[in-house]
């Protein structure tokens, strides 16, 4: 059983899935979003956790430093629970406190052209967020 990782932001979904054995995270893709619009490209998640055979899926949880939830936390709570309506699957929020700036500057060392920046730091965010509940579990 696969892991699918998500961070959602407003505009993008970041996602990544787990190896088979649950031990890795690895970033797939970046799904355009619009929130005003309330296009928040499930169907493109259906048919990811459909093609890598997903049993559970973690959605990144953007918690303030002191510990609140704040606006964007309420929009990833809002976003696993409609996961949890639409494909039945377990969703767990996971602590996602400074994952894409940890990835931004991974990408920063790397030198990477901040273009390529912008197409990879949300998958990538992504990654990081499924690795650390892949680790916390194992």
């Amino acid at each position: 059983m696969r892991t699918l990782g998500l961070d959602v932001g407003s505009k993008t979904v970041g996602v990544a899935v787990s190896d088979e054995l649950g031990w890795t995270a690895q970033g797939l893709e970046t799904i355009r979003i619009n929130e005003e619009e309330k296009e928040f490209g499930f169907e493109q998640i259906g048919k990811i956790i459909k093609e890598y055979e997903v049993g559970e899926v973690v959605v990144g949880l953007p918690k303030n430093m002191n510990g609140t939830i704040g606006p964007r936390g309420e929009a990833s709570r809002f976003y696993a629970s409609e996961l949890e309506k639409r494909f039945g699957l377990p969703v767990v929020l996971w602590d996602e406190r400074l994952t894409t700036v940890a990835a931004e500057r991974i990408l920063l060392e790397a030198d990477v052209s901040r273009k390529k920046r912008s197409k990879v730091i949300d998958k990538m965010a992504a990654g990081m967020i499924l690795q650390g509940y892949l680790d916390s579990k194992n």
